[in-house]
C-alpha cells in the first residue's frame, strides 16, 4: 500500500478544516451573551453589571437602596448616609444623647468634659488640683500633685529633691540619689567624678571602677587605653592572652 500523500491531497485537507472565528466575530459573540443592564468588561473577558446592579446567576438585578442610604463605592451594594446606621436592612437615624455630637464616622462621641457611659454621656468629676487631659474625657493632676484614687494629693518632696519633668513625681538634685523616700549624697571616690546622670559616679581615664573605688589600670606592653579610657586593648598585630598581649604569628 502506498503511504505517500500527494501535495494536492494535503491542500485539499487544509481547505476543509474549520476556520477559527476572527477577533471581531468573537467580540460580537460575547456582546450577544451580555444580559440587560450589563456591559462587556473593558479589560479581560466576559461581562459585568452596570453601576447600580448586582450579578445574580447570569442576570443583573437592580440594587435596592433603602431610604437614607446611597450606593457604595463599587456600585454593587449600598451604605447608610452620614448620621444613619444599618439595622435589619434599613438605615435608622443615629440617636445622639445630650452632651454628644456626631463624629466624622457617623457615630456619636461625648463632648469635652463628658465620658461615654452605656448610651449616655456623664460629666467628668474633676478633683481639686486636677484638670481635663488632652482627650477631654479623663483628668490628670496639676504639677506638684499626684493621683491617689480619685484625688490629687501634694507631692512629698524630700530634702535635696525637686519636682520631676512630668510634674507628678519627684527626683533628686544632681549629686544625690534616691533611696526609699530620701535623697542621699553620691560619694565620689578619689580619681572619680560625678557621672552625667548626676546620680552616680565614674572613674577618670586610666582608672577602672571596682567596688567603691577607682583603681589605676595597668596597661601591659604592646597595649593601649581604649576609647572608654577605663579598659585596655592590644595594639594591632597583637592579641590578648591573660593580662598581656602576644604578637600574632605570621
Amino acid at each position: 500500500m502506498n503511504r505517500r500523500v500527494s501535495l494536492s491531497a494535503l491542500v485539499a485537507a487544509v481547505l476543509v478544516l474549520p476556520a477559527s472565528p476572527s477577533p471581531a466575530a468573537a467580540q460580537v459573540a460575547v456582546a450577544d451573551a451580555v444580559p440587560p443592564n450589563a456591559h462587556v468588561k473593558r479589560y479581560g473577558s466576559g461581562w459585568e453589571c452596570d453601576r447600580g446592579y448586582q450579578r445574580v446567576g447570569e442576570s443583573c438585578v437592580i440594587v435596592e437602596v433603602p431610604p437614607n442610604a446611597h450606593l457604595d463605592f463599587a456600585g454593587r451594594g449600598w451604605e447608610c448616609n452620614w448620621g444613619y446606621q444599618e439595622a435589619k436592612g434599613e438605615c435608622t437615624r443615629v440617636d445622639v444623647p445630650p452632651h454628644a455630637f456626631l463624629s466624622y464616622r457617623g457615630d456619636w462621641e461625648c463632648e469635652r468634659g463628658y465620658r461615654k457611659v452605656t448610651q449616655s454621656c456623664a460629666a467628668i468629676a474633676l478633683p481639686e488640683n486636677g484638670y481635663l487631659d488632652y482627650s477631654g474625657n479623663s483628668w490628670k493632676c496639676e504639677r506638684g500633685f499626684r493621683e491617689s484614687g480619685r484625688s490629687c494629693v501634694p507631692l512629698d518632696i524630700p530634702r535635696h529633691g525637686h519636682i520631676g519633668p512630668s510634674g507628678n513625681h519627684w527626683a533628686c538634685d544632681r549629686g544625690y540619689r534616691k533611696r526609699g523616700e530620701e535623697c542621699i549624697g553620691v560619694e565620689v571616690p578619689e580619681n572619680g567624678y560625678l557621672a552625667a546622670s548626676g546620680s552616680d559616679w565614674a572613674c577618670n581615664r586610666g582608672f577602672k571602677k571596682e567596688d567603691r573605688s577607682c583603681l589605676e589600670l595597668r596597661v601591659p606592653p604592646n597595649a593601649h587605653l581604649d576609647a572608654s579610657g577605663n579598659r585596655w586593648s592590644c595594639n594591632p598585630g597583637y592579641r590578648q592572652r591573660g593580662e598581656g598581649c602576644l604578637e600574632v604569628a605570621r
